[in-house]
């Protein structure tokens, strides 16, 4: 148990069958009756966004979450293989379960998942992923004037606007968080 005193951005609590993640709290002292806190909650399941207010003081579950590294291995019809890299044991995981990053995933990488009792809840990716393009219009000599982009294809098949000058077989380093082109890898 937690009490809503001790909330902090990043703080996971269980509430009505689901685990919430704290975005945002406010500790409030009204000069006429008792405290309470003001929190914006985020669902660590669904993504949505949750405005609740607690008393000061209120006791709430706390969400115990287990995070173990794991590497996807191979690609199984709809489903991604992960083995535990310390008991190589091996869980399959739905495009669902990964959610929009699933663009993203290769074989051989390793990605942190986080558990919630036996569901997974989330599936942490590395921050930049470095990846081939395979698809793209050639960059023609003296585009590079105005700084444009133009869309290219990586080998896991997401799609990335890129600077005019990148080209087929270039490997490219992508941030995963906000899906942009960062710069070229050689």
């Amino acid at each position: 148990m937690i009490s809503s005193n001790d909330f902090r951005p990043g703080v996971t609590i269980e509430l009505d069958g689901e685990v919430w993640r704290v975005v945002e709290f406010l500790h409030v002292k009204p000069g006429k009756g008792s405290a309470f806190v003001r929190t914006t909650l985020k669902s660590a399941m669904t993504g949505k966004n949750l405005e609740r207010t607690f008393r000061a003081g209120e006791m709430v579950p706390q969400a115990v979450l287990e995070k173990s590294s794991m590497q996807h291995t191979y690609k199984d019809g709809d489903g991604y293989v992960f083995m535990d890299m310390q008991s190589y044991e091996e869980v399959t995981l739905t495009t669902n379960q990964i959610g929009s990053r699933v663009k993203y995933i290769k074989e051989g990488m390793e990605v942190n998942v986080v558990r919630w009792g036996e569901r997974v809840i989330d599936v942490e990716l590395p921050n930049t992923v470095v990846l081939e393009v395979i698809e793209t219009d050639p960059g023609l000599k003296g585009d590079t004037a105005t700084g444009g982009t133009k869309a290219a294809k990586v080998e896991t098949g997401a799609n990335i606007n890129v600077p005019l000058f990148v080209n087929i077989g270039d490997r490219i380093k992508i941030d995963t968080r906000e899906d942009t082109y960062l710069g070229r890898e050689n």
